[in-house]
């Protein structure tokens, strides 16, 4: 099949969710009409942002469906499918209609704390199960293990259908190896947003980014200066930025995307247990840091 590159500007869009606590549906399209009235260049959905892991499977079809018919192909979705069952995942990807999805975002395997030789192998049945394009995402500060460069360079020689990666390590040493290693035509995408600068520079194409679900433009903007080697521009924009990157994940992500989507009227500031909304004493620094923006 033909391969949609994911570059630029993506987002990591959130799952609205009703004061009754249903998935808000409505939301979510308006929110994805946002993303292609803006110009952001991919959809991620189904990632950490979205809450998936307390989505049914009921209501993550559902999501999917609408989410593709209202895109109908004007932009590339990513979909996340991963988790540290390795055979629930590639039966997901066996069974699951997922025409209309672009590529693959597949997180590291979390809690089980799996050897290197254990995400490779988890990795490669995965890719076996799919002909779409995979991302692989190494996260470590949520899954508890780290995926070194040379595991993500293995895999991406043997898998064809793996492509790139979503860098969440926040590691940027580790990064700069991994640019330095691995085969042309494998794509990094930044994880974090206040690191896109520095891994745009080091040959990244562009971010999966949890601040473009309120701020979709600013960050685009800050996308584009980085594409056309404006990095003085970037670094500048990434600056003023800087006090809303750090609001977003003091009480942990999505907490601080739902509280300045409420604040702009886009949805409720409603998460699913475990996690909680943001405090009010962030909510007041939220609302400060967007007035001044």
């Amino acid at each position: 099949m033909m391969q949609k590159r994911l570059t630029g500007a993506g987002v990591a869009i959130v799952t609205p969710f009703t004061q009754a606590g249903e998935v808000d549906y409505p939301a979510l399209e308006a929110l994805v009409q946002m993303h292609l009235d803006c110009g952001t260049d991919f959809l991620c959905v189904h990632g950490t942002t979205g809450e998936t892991p307390t989505l049914t499977i009921e209501e993550k079809r559902e999501a999917r469906k609408r989410i593709i018919k209202q895109v109908n192909g004007r932009i590339p979705i990513m979909l996340g499918v991963g988790g540290n069952n390795t055979y629930a995942v590639v039966n997901e990807l066996k069974t699951e209609d997922l025409s209309g999805i672009d590529a693959i975002l597949s997180i590291v395997p979390y809690y089980n704390k799996p050897t290197q030789e254990g995400m490779y192998c988890h990795f490669k049945a995965i890719a076996q199960a799919t002909e779409l394009p995979i991302y692989l995402y190494n996260v470590p500060g949520r899954t508890g293990v780290n995926m070194l460069p040379e595991t993500t360079v293995r895999l991406a020689r043997e898998c064809k259908n793996i492509v790139g990666l979503k860098a969440a390590s926040g590691n940027l040493q580790q990064i700069s190896h991994l640019m330095d290693i691995k085969p042309a035509g494998f794509d990094v995408l930044s994880g974090d947003d206040a690191l896109t600068v520095d891994i745009m520079k080091m040959g990244g194409v562009g971010v999966i980014s949890v601040f473009s679900n309120a701020f979709p433009v600013e960050l685009i903007k800050l996308v584009r200066a980085m594409q056309a080697g404006n990095t003085e521009e970037a670094r500048r924009l990434n600056c003023k930025y800087q006090e809303l990157y750090r609001l977003l994940f003091v009480d942990g992500n999505p907490a601080g995307a739902k509280l300045a989507l409420n604040i702009l009227g886009k949805c409720e500031n409603v998460l699913r247990l475990p996690l909680v909304p943001a405090s009010s004493a962030v909510a007041e620094e939220m609302a400060r840091a967007m007035e001044a923006l």
